[in-house]
């Protein structure tokens, strides 16, 4: 199939979470994200948790008025994060398990066992306007249930993916971007929007850029890590280069195929 364009989001977490470290304004996560978008990124996502251990109601506040580009509200499933959505009312929210134990966000959302929880919800979402992501794993009974609760997009979890990468393990490498090629397929298939993110850094984000159903890359940590070696400006245009270039080869592939009519 021929490739869409894929869009770049930046998570901007990290920013905040050095700023909160010292206490005080700098970083300011708002002054990233405007340089974020100036480096190539195409949204800008933040996870407002429970615990606000990092992105506070502030910054969302800020962002929002700001309007550099669409912001992607990571957020759980709780009625605080429905109540804090409606009333800003962001270009999209990706609803995500949350544990106040864990360092990040560990897996995806078991959508199969909430049907009855997450259809209102993303309803509710919807109604205001607000586009609606589900980050879940890249298994077909999760993508068939965040089917049936009506959500506009998934955004699969490239975690277990990163993590055969970082092992060395090439036979669970393939494993588990075979997992990511079915699950993308399967979710285009279903009628969804897919995005991918979590772990992607810059020797691994290619063959998932490669998947031509997956339309948008959230990467966060990685590139806020990488700019205190290079500045958040080169480390976020080194991954444009990077998933544009994966998604051009792509293309070129495809129109290989349709001449020599394999």
């Amino acid at each position: 199939m021929s490739a869409p364009p894929i869009r770049l989001g930046i998570n901007i977490d990290h920013i905040a979470t050095l700023r909160n470290a010292r206490g005080g304004r700098h970083p300011d996560p708002v002054r990233a994200a405007k340089l974020a978008v100036e480096a190539g990124g195409d949204n800008i996502t933040a996870h407002l948790r429970e615990d606000r251990r990092h992105i506070r109601d502030d910054d969302i506040a800020r962002l929002t008025a700001a309007k550099l580009a669409p912001l992607n509200l990571e957020m759980a499933v709780t009625p605080e994060m429905l109540a804090i959505a409606l009333k800003t009312r962001p270009h999209a929210c990706c609803l995500v398990p949350e544990r106040r134990e864990e360092i990040t966000t560990e897996g995806g959302l078991d959508v199969a066992s909430q049907v009855a929880t997450l259809t209102p919800f993303v309803a509710e979402l919807r109604r205001a306007g607000v586009q609606v992501s589900l980050f879940i794993d890249p298994e077909p009974e999760q993508i068939e249930a965040s089917r049936k609760v009506g959500t506009d997009a998934v955004e699969l979890h490239t975690g277990t993916y990163y993590l055969a990468a970082t092992a060395g393990d090439s036979a669970a490498f393939q494993r588990e971007l075979g997992r990511l090629i079915d699950g993308a397929r399967a979710a285009a298939a279903a009628g969804l929007e897919v995005h991918a993110g979590h772990g992607l850094d810059y020797d691994n984000v290619g063959p998932v850029a490669s998947i031509p159903e997956i339309v948008e890359l959230n990467i966060g940590h990685y590139l806020v890590g990488e700019a205190l070696f290079v500045g958040l400006f080169d480390s976020i245009a080194r991954m444009r280069v990077l998933m544009d270039g994966a998604r051009e080869g792509l293309r070129h592939s495809d129109t290989e195929t349709k001449v020599s009519g394999r």
